[in-house]
């Protein structure tokens, strides 16, 4: 687990799966702590190994934050819900796939996500579970009330219901926006800025992390890899953007 120390809040990331193939992340300062994602389905002993090693127990959760629908971020939820009384927050956008009224679509950006999609492992139902909290449109939420300086925004592209966290103004957990390290992310290379497997609109993607950087944020966190500085970031932007200018053009 990598404690990153920024002004009043230190970023825990939780490995999911090992060498950063799939992230969770706590935020922790003297208030308590939030949850970002819940993991895959069954990993709850992930998230309770991480509380322990903080001195916190799943009481001490004030909120749990799901940036996307995927089974990978949002499949462990309805469990962890349970365990800690914390209400979640998550966007309207993917409101029908955490109701489980709806079976998701994944848009590949190559060959790892197409040969991952055949699988079947992604579209794996898991439990559904109704968010306490919905953004809708671009609807943003101060974390204050929580004890946090930062606020969760609404950053559709990878999926539609896609939400992000801004942080003390310099960093930020953008859930699957951007990905690092080879296959699902991860492992080696992480300090590379890549595509996730799946990504419903690239030019979308890039408009969000654009605007995220103009926040002033200097470091971005996120579930595949990781972190990754301002810099590779924005060089990723230009990327996604060339990316829409060469599909637009066919």
């Amino acid at each position: 687990m990598l404690k990153t120390n920024y002004h009043g809040t230190t970023v825990n990331k939780i490995a999911i799966f090992p060498f950063s193939m799939i992230n969770a992340f706590l935020l922790i300062n003297s208030q308590g702590c939030i949850l970002i994602d819940t993991g895959l389905p069954d990993t709850e002993r992930k998230v309770e190994g991480a509380l322990k090693k903080s001195g916190l127990t799943y009481s001490d959760i004030k909120l749990i934050i799901i940036t996307h629908a995927h089974i990978d971020h949002a499949g462990n939820t309805a469990k962890i819900k349970s365990l800690s009384g914390a209400p979640v927050i998550a966007h309207r956008g993917d409101l029908a796939y955490y109701r489980g009224e709806k079976k998701m679509h994944f848009c590949s950006t190559g060959w790892f996500g197409r040969i991952f999609s055949k699988t079947g492992a992604i579209q794996q139902p898991y439990d559904q579970f109704e968010p306490d909290i919905l953004l809708a449109s671009r609807d943003t939420f101060s974390l204050k009330e929580y004890g946090f300086d930062g606020e969760v925004i609404s950053t559709p592209g990878h999926t539609a219901g896609s939400i992000s966290v801004v942080i003390d103004n310099d960093k930020a957990v953008v859930g699957d926006l951007i990905s690092s390290g080879i296959l699902l992310g991860g492992i080696v290379r992480t300090h590379k800025a890549k595509r996730p497997p799946f990504e419903d609109n690239p030019l979308q993607v890039s408009h969000e992390l654009q605007s995220i950087a103009n926040k002033g944020v200097q470091t971005f966190f996120m579930g595949h890899g990781g972190p990754l500085p301002k810099q590779e970031v924005l060089l990723h932007i230009k990327k996604l953007q060339q990316l829409a200018a060469e599909n637009h053009d066919k």
